[in-house]
């Protein structure tokens, strides 16, 4: 009987179909892939897929609980639906810290607003007012604000100096946001990383309109590109090693031939022919293709498979 691959996406449309008709294509009949369809979710009960892509969960709470429903059957789950749901990107910062990642200056602000649901003595642990003369040498201007669990470059801005980012800060209503000191970068790369072996590095330029950030070429030369490249290949599995994720892109702005690790949680990345152009996406489709292959090979019924980083491993050992 053929091991089934499920992919389960949203309003994306190159990847998936390209995804599974790869599958099909390396599979040999063993190995098939399908979109996942869900017409019920009983609990405990295993609906047959060796192994899920999730390309969407993030957004649709729904399909989280029947990832984690999977994982409990046995399926292999691309990204671990647990660890996706309680990571966030000023955690990661804080890691990289401890692993010998350089990061950018970080800071954690509380939201403007209150919750829902609080009032004042909810606070009474938060100091007021916050060291916000430690805060601005510490981070320095120009700065970027970003949420500390958002994606997708939703609710980011520059802030020029202390008064703009009040200003930015009061439109961000609930949201917990980070202030990040800002990398002034002579190059910049997105890194694909899958299966936490596979590296696809990419030159990229966020400065770019979307659809033309891909569109550019690394500005060193010879062996300082080497030894940058082999800084960021190394940097893209120590990261992702520590993290535990299968399909994950990261993004280094390097200043002064030092790659910084900027944005390294993105279990969801873009895949979209239209954005990444055909070379990048040709190598997506292939390797994420792979990687499924070998993770149905791997799949025993009913037999736990979820992947897990290094930082819970450790901690579990202890």
């Amino acid at each position: 009987m053929a091991k089934k691959v499920g992919i389960l996406f949203g309003m994306e449309d190159t990847f998936p179909w390209a995804f599974i008709d790869k599958v099909n294509e390396l599979g040999n009949g063993e190995i098939i892939a399908e979109p996942v369809m869900i017409d019920k979710l009983e609990q405990g009960a295993d609906y047959e897929y060796s192994v899920i892509i999730d390309r969407i969960s993030q957004d649709v709470p729904f399909y989280r609980a029947y990832l984690k429903n999977a994982a409990v059957n046995g399926t292999y789950v691309i990204n671990n639906p647990f660890w996706w749901s309680a990571d966030e990107k000023f955690f990661n910062n804080a890691l990289m810290t401890k692993i010998g990642i350089p990061v950018p200056k970080t800071v954690l602000l509380p939201s403007h607003e209150r919750p829902t649901n609080t009032s004042e003595t909810s606070f009474r642990n938060l100091k007021f007012p916050h060291d916000w003369d430690y805060i601005f040498k510490y981070v320095g201007f120009p700065a970027y604000m970003k949420p500390h669990d958002g994606g997708g470059w939703r609710n980011v801005y520059r802030v020029e100096n202390q008064d703009d980012l009040w200003n930015k800060l009061s439109e961000t209503e609930q949201l917990v946001m980070m202030v990040q000191e800002e990398i002034v970068f002579e190059d910049y790369y997105r890194v694909y990383c899958l299966g936490k072996k596979y590296v696809h590095i990419m030159p990229y330029d966020p400065r770019n309109p979307h659809h033309l950030r891909y569109v550019t070429e690394s500005k060193y030369e010879g062996e300082q590109l080497e030894k940058v490249l082999k800084t960021i290949h190394d940097y893209t599995l120590k990261i992702n090693e520590a993290l535990g994720y299968d399909f994950n892109t990261v993004e280094f702005a390097v200043r002064d031939g030092i790659p910084y690790a900027i944005d390294f949680c993105n279990p969801a990345p873009d895949a979209d022919r239209n954005s990444v152009g055909e070379d990048n996406f040709q190598w997506i489709v292939e390797h994420s293709a792979k990687l499924a292959i070998e993770k149905a090979k791997e799949y025993v019924s009913g037999k736990p498979n979820i992947s897990w980083g290094d930082f819970v491993k450790d901690s579990v050992k202890k």
